[in-house]
């Protein structure tokens, strides 16, 4: 019998490769997003579904796993970034990046638990950054919302194991060639007053040419290795700079 996934966040990115990478290697895979796209897929076999989703919206994650059908992993990979002077950044933008980031994973995976538990068995993965795994400047409020959920998931680790469902994380570096700053709630510009010019540019320099980088598929890979670990390993990294910040703590 074939297995099912389900992906958040497969317009691009890291979400459209990893349902890419399933789909390669015979799953059934849904990918959801807010505004559907099947096009955005090139798939012949009748094993993939597009749905729309906003993990904001209860009434949209309910309709969007009734007609999923039973699930067998879920992926939770929707996010949004937000990069600059914390002082700068209204407390709506931080508010919005926790919905999205924090409490949409949460809703996510509370929606599909029950199935899980009933069946005895199912796998959760949550795609946080490498933010978590070491201190970035100028990402304050990111970062602290993608620690939200290294906390929630070590937690549900423990809990859900009773049930035979696996909790794992997936922490990606950064990956210049995806949409992860033309996606951002505020530009860059508009998070940055003139004060901070002086701290920000050296920053701003380094991560135009940083020394190591994630691709889409390296998170993919790392998602595929969760899947299928069996060791109770819990943190996955995924891309050269990441797994050189593991490294190094």
């Amino acid at each position: 019998m074939t297995n099912t996934i389900l992906i958040t966040g497969t317009s691009s990115g890291y979400g459209k490769a990893i349902a890419e990478l399933f789909l390669a290697r015979g799953w059934n895979v849904i990918a959801t997003m807010r505004r559907p796209s099947a096009a955005r897929f090139a798939d012949d076999t009748g094993r993939l579904r597009v749905l729309s989703l906003d993990v904001t919206d209860g009434d949209s994650i309910a309709a969007a796993i009734d007609a999923a059908g039973p699930i067998d992993v879920l992926v939770n990979n929707a996010g949004i970034g937000m990069v600059g002077a914390f002082e700068a950044t209204p407390m709506s933008a931080v508010r919005t990046i926790f919905d999205t980031n924090s409490f949409g994973v949460m809703a996510m995976t509370q929606a599909v638990i029950p199935q899980m538990r009933k069946r005895q068995s199912g796998m959760i993965i949550n795609v946080t950054s490498s933010v978590t795994l070491a201190s970035f400047p100028l990402a304050a409020a990111y970062t602290a919302s993608k620690q939200a959920i290294e906390g929630f998931t070590g937690s549900l680790t423990h809990e859900l194991a009773h049930f035979n469902i696996g909790v794992k994380l997936v922490e990606p570096g950064y990956a210049p060639t995806t949409s992860f700053t033309n996606n951002a709630i505020l530009p860059l510009e508009q998070l940055l007053p003139e004060d901070y010019m002086g701290f920000a540019g050296p920053i701003l320099e380094t991560f135009a040419q940083p020394a190591l980088t994630t691709h889409e598929s390296d998170v993919a890979e790392a998602v595929w290795s969760a899947v299928h670990d069996t060791s109770g390993q819990l943190h996955f990294p995924a891309g050269a700079d990441a797994v050189a910040l593991t490294r190094k703590h």
